[in-house]
């Protein structure tokens, strides 16, 4: 089995996370910066292959009253693309509250202004790694 890449979804950037070997823990984070879904899309099914990735975790923005809205519909565009282009598999990941988590964890590390935005989006990919990850292996 491959490595499981997570996506945060974003206009300007988009946070990819890809776990180690072992599918237990997030191995690197970062931010890739695209406009466009066919752009963004593309980006992330060449980085999906060069690291070995046989999965794909998008998150999946709900509502807090759990409705989807506007946002979730770029995702599932975006997983259309994804499959268009012969991604991995694509899963849907709820992923309410985690880019507020990774702003939290950022401010509590000291990161600040231009830093914090360069950084958020990759460690919301983390959270919805880590989330994901966490659920599998509890129902192993």
């Amino acid at each position: 089995m491959g490595r499981i890449m997570a996506v945060d979804f974003g206009d300007v950037r988009t946070g990819l996370a890809f776990s180690d070997l072992s599918n237990t823990l997030v191995g690197e984070a970062f931010v890739i910066k695209e406009y466009g879904v066919d752009r963004v899309a593309s980006k992330i099914v060449e980085e999906a292959k060069s690291r070995g990735a046989d999965r794909i975790v998008l998150g999946y923005p709900k509502n807090m009253n759990g409705t989807t809205g506007p946002r979730a519909e770029k995702s599932e565009r975006l997983a259309e693309k994804l499959r268009q282009m012969g991604a991995p598999e694509v899963v849907f990941w709820d992923e309410r509250l985690t880019t507020v988590d990774a702003h939290r964890i950022l401010g509590e590390t000291g990161r600040f202004g231009k830093k914090r935005r360069e950084t958020v989006d990759a460690v919301a990919a983390a959270l919805i790694l880590e989330g994901y990850l966490g659920r599998h292996k509890a129902h192993d």
